[in-house]
């Protein structure tokens, strides 16, 4: 028997757009697994000129969407929608986000929890008291914290910062759109992310040093907001924005593909992203970065590396069957415990348990 449909409001940093973010890719996949469990989701957006330019999702046919321009508007034209809710999901990097959380607080009290897709950054920020979509006052009150990153960061998020009950809620792919193409093949090694200051030097050491080394090779770059001195070998293709219909043909086209992490997220460690999901699923082989948790989460399905010699050596190798066998045991793992189906039956359950609990509270 079907346990009974949830009526859900999530607000995010977009769903609407892709461009220059990994929020909206991941709440598709999200949605869309929770849709497909015969949950209703209004998904709320702040309008913003930089997304409304670049929009590559119109009306989804998994959720409803609607914008707002303000606080003082969100509250105006969505309150009815927010008290009536099962649940209400806040996502991390929501501009003014710490006013957001009071306002839907006050709409649905005890039924607020928060979706922390930079859980290391935000932690970082909230050390150095700078961040500006969660407070820490608020933690204590939500009903859980769910956050991108595993492992020790659940345990500090409650012992330190007081949250009723932190669970990871990792990045998810939806396997009907991310699979192999067949497309030829075209680059050596590719990487798909937006830049970022802290993750370049990676990016420098594993891709563009590889690059200069083996001039017979070919690689690829695609991502938004790279600064136009960076030196790119006459190798490394670019590419300005991809949106993700076309993520299936780019990973297709790679002989191995790169993964790169945040420092925070290395850090803190047990934080998968949604781009080592996706290229997984289409069954690229993956060279990463390391970090503490990354072999247990795909035990077998991936190729660590540190240094430039480490990832000349693996391109530098013939055709080798254990690679397509270590990209196959990949897939296979995101294909069972990865997918957006998956995920949201563990949201879902996870958002009985806490509603569960608040009804206990409210009779005692």
């Amino acid at each position: 028997m079907r346990a009974p449909r949830l009526d859900l409001v999530v607000l995010g940093l977009s769903l609407s757009s892709s461009w220059g973010n990994g929020h909206a890719t991941t709440f598709r996949a999200l949605l869309r697994g929770l849709h497909a469990l015969g949950h209703r989701v209004l998904f709320l957006e702040r309008e913003q000129p930089w997304y409304a330019a670049n929009r590559d999702l119109g009306a989804p046919d998994f959720c409803a969407l609607e914008f707002y321009d303000s606080v003082v508007d969100l509250a105006a034209q969505h309150a009815h929608a927010i008290r009536a809710a099962d649940a209400v999901i806040v996502g991390s990097y929501v501009p003014d986000g710490v006013a957001v959380i009071d306002a839907v607080q006050a709409l649905a009290p005890g039924r607020v929890s928060f979706y922390d897709i930079d859980t290391p950054v935000t932690l970082a920020r909230l050390a150095r008291g700078d961040c500006a979509y969660i407070a820490p006052r608020q933690i204590p009150v939500l009903a859980t914290y769910f956050s991108f990153t595993g492992g020790p960061t659940l345990d500090r998020l409650q012992d330190q910062y007081g949250a009723r009950r932190a669970a990871a809620l990792y990045c998810s792919v939806e396997p009907e759109h991310y699979r192999h193409t067949g497309a030829a093949p075209r680059w050596d090694l590719g990487y798909l992310g937006t830049y970022s200051v802290d993750r370049q030097p990676t990016l420098e050491r594993l891709l563009l040093a590889p690059a200069r080394r083996l001039p017979q090779r070919r690689f690829v770059v695609a991502g938004a907001q790279y600064p136009d001195d960076i030196d790119w070998p006459a190798n490394v293709q670019r590419i300005a924005h991809l949106p993700p219909a076309e993520h299936p043909d780019f990973y297709s086209a790679q002989r191995f593909t790169l993964n790169v992490t945040r420092a925070d997220m290395i850090a803190a460690g047990w934080s998968p992203s949604v781009r080592l999901f996706e290229a997984a699923a289409i069954g690229t082989p993956i060279i990463s970065d390391a970090w503490e948790g990354l072999e247990a989460l795909l035990p077998g399905g991936i190729a660590i590396a540190r240094t430039t010699e480490e990832v000349v050596a693996l391109l530098d190798a013939p055709e080798d069957a254990s690679h397509q066998a270590m990209a196959r045991r990949a897939r296979d793992i995101v294909l069972r415990q990865h997918t957006g189906q998956a995920r949201a039956g563990e949201l879902a359950a996870s958002l009985r348990q806490a509603a569960a609990r608040h009804t206990a509270a409210v009779g005692e």
